[in-house]
């Protein structure tokens, strides 16, 4: 998926279906990582694309949650 379309389908997603998110993609991470220590595959791609998606759902749970805090 490309990164524009990630980040409108993720701005669609209230704070509670962010957290989700993140704790799935946490999931996933260290999922990746424990195969990285195995020697299992290529993952290193992998486990920077994750990060980088996670990093921007927090930073949308961040924006969101200042906003509901200024209303």
């Amino acid at each position: 998926m490309k990164r524009k379309e990630q980040l409108d389908q993720l701005k669609d997603m209230s704070v509670e279906e962010l957290a989700e998110q993140a704790d799935a993609l946490k999931e996933s991470l260290f999922r990746l990582k424990f195969r990285k220590s195995l020697g299992v595959g290529e993952t290193i791609s992998d486990i920077r694309r994750e990060k980088k998606v996670l990093a921007r759902v927090y930073t949308l749970i961040g924006e969101k949650s200042r906003e509901s805090s200024k209303a």
